[in-house]
């Protein structure tokens, strides 16, 4: 038996890191939902009118597509947790690689959404609204990094490139 080629080991991380993608996506709607049962905070329908933006529709404001929100929350959670999979097989890990990756969630996000003209710049957002938004990112960042660095070991951790030569 040989052993797995690094485009066969990134692919299957990415698969493995997908997965937890969704898992996180799945917890932070939980947290999501908790939070709003508290503060009585509505849904956003921001992701679902940017997601049918791309998809050349035209929703207005006014637009709940709720069965489009989660495809976008879930999906988003996927694609991105695919990268977290490869972070973690190449050694990108731990408590840094997932606030990282916390922001790499919050500028996928606000590209899209700002982008497309479905959602507004977060410096111009109320800062109650900026801290739920961070911390929901944070919790599906968590997760989906627990979940990866769990599941996948760092077999691709390379020691080249640590200088700048």
């Amino acid at each position: 038996m040989t052993a797995a080629s690094r485009p066969d080991v990134l692919l299957r991380a990415a698969g493995i890191g997908a997965a937890a993608g969704v898992l996180g996506a799945a917890g932070m709607v939980v947290g999501e939902k908790a939070e709003q049962a508290l503060t009585r905070r509505p849904n956003s329908y921001v992701p679902g009118r940017a997601l049918l933006t791309l998809l050349g529709r035209h929703p207005g404001d006014d637009e709940r597509p709720r069965g489009w929100n989660s495809v976008m929350h879930y999906g988003t959670g996927a694609a991105l947790g695919a990268l977290r999979g490869v972070w973690a097989v190449t050694g990108i890990r731990g408590g840094s690689a997932n606030a990282w990756h916390t922001v790499v969630r919050l500028a996928f996000d606000q590209t899209v959404e700002n982008a497309t003209g479905a959602g507004a710049p977060p410096a111009s957002w109320p800062a109650q609204e900026l801290t739920v938004d961070v911390l929901h990112k944070a919790v599906y960042s968590v997760l989906t990094g627990a979940l990866a660095d769990r599941l996948l070991a760092p077999v691709l951790t390379s020691g080249r490139g640590r200088t700048s030569h």
